[in-house]
């Protein structure tokens, strides 16, 4: 079995693979700095509480957007499972064309949703949505080509900026609205954050058709943890939540 982690600002997201099928997930917060030991544990007893084995992982595929973390879940990957962790990052193979300035710079987490789009939609031009930490737009084309994107605040950091920049506003659960006008502090907040999102998503969508795709329609994929929240919005063409788990195992497979 192979073991993918995505590590992301605010958790780590791990994928277990038998072969191709993923058949176990779990999340574990990734905000307190934990040792290798913290990690290599818990990363045993979620396989395992979950009745799989895990002597029979394999391999391991780490994509991380937090640096830091990578020296402490190698060695957690060393000590616990004896494996040495394939790392997404630069220099590897990925199947795109990566036409950033410096392609350095493009984060493990946005190639990992590309090789996957890029696999399960061959020969489409793609945008994808990534409704994480913060929202991350990326563009692709038919070709492979990765021609960069955007990138704005998610709706947890926006929750959180309101909260904690604010003397009065409080905390507030993120959830799908059905009217702008919220009759309560608490639904004025989830009714802006909902609705100022959907339409950051629109807005850009939009101008990124027109000056990427000359106004032909490309196929709009969302993912992240924030995705199925706008589903009856019809944003989105496709809905894949772990797409960026889906490319880490294709990544691996690429430089096996």
């Amino acid at each position: 079995m192979i073991l993918c982690l995505d590590v992301g600002n605010t958790q780590i997201y791990a994928g277990l693979f038998d072969k191709d099928k993923m058949v176990l997930s779990f999340r574990k917060n990734s905000k307190n700095g934990a040792s290798s030991d913290e990690t290599g544990l818990f990363l045993r007893t979620a396989i395992r509480e979950n009745g799989f084995d895990p002597a029979k992982v394999t391999k391991i595929a780490i994509c991380s957007v937090v640096p830091d973390v990578i020296y402490s879940l190698r060695g957690a990957c060393m000590k616990y499972f004896n494996i040495n962790p394939f790392i997404l990052q630069a220099g590897v193979k990925t199947g795109l064309k990566i036409k950033y300035h410096n392609p350095v710079e493009v984060g493990a987490d946005r190639i990992a949703n590309s090789i996957a789009a890029t696999h399960l939609y061959p020969q489409r031009d793609l945008i994808l949505v990534d409704l994480g930490t913060a929202t991350t737009f990326c563009v692709v084309t038919k070709n492979k080509d990765y021609c960069g994107g955007s990138i704005i605040a998610g709706l947890r950091l926006c929750m959180e900026a309101l909260e904690s920049k604010t003397a009065k506003l409080p905390s507030v659960e993120i959830v799908a609205m059905h009217e702008a006008v919220g009759r309560t502090t608490v639904e004025s907040l989830q009714s802006g954050l909902y609705y100022g999102h959907l339409g950051a998503i629109r807005e850009l969508v939009q101008r990124i058709t027109r000056e990427s795709f000359h106004g032909e329609k490309p196929l709009i994929i969302g993912t992240g943890g924030f995705a199925h929240l706008f589903e009856k919005e019809k944003i989105f063409d496709e809905i894949v939540p772990d797409l960026v788990l889906k490319g880490m195992l294709i990544a691996l497979q690429l430089n096996s």
